[in-house]
């Protein structure tokens, strides 16, 4: 199952995992895990948000794109 670990040996690690922490602290410990992984996997997908929109250009007010200088340039030596 886990490398070598089979179903009994899962058990009886669980069960001295219950005998250190005693089961008040193991539920604070997993309450306390859960809001970790939630917190992380926001703070993954607000990343991707913002990398998305990053991706996208824009073109500022009264700032000539780049394409639109190209053919200005390209009108300017035609003439």
């Amino acid at each position: 199952m886990f490398g070598g670990f089979g179903i009994p040996e899962l058990l009886i690690v669980l069960a001295i995992v219950l005998l250190v922490f005693g089961p008040k602290r193991l539920k604070s410990l997993g309450s306390d895990l859960g809001s970790a992984i939630k917190g992380f996997r926001k703070a993954v997908s607000d990343d991707e948000k913002k990398s998305e929109k990053s991706d996208d250009p824009r073109v500022i007010e009264g700032e000539v794109s780049q394409s639109q200088q190209k053919t200005e340039s390209k009108q300017d030596t035609n003439v």
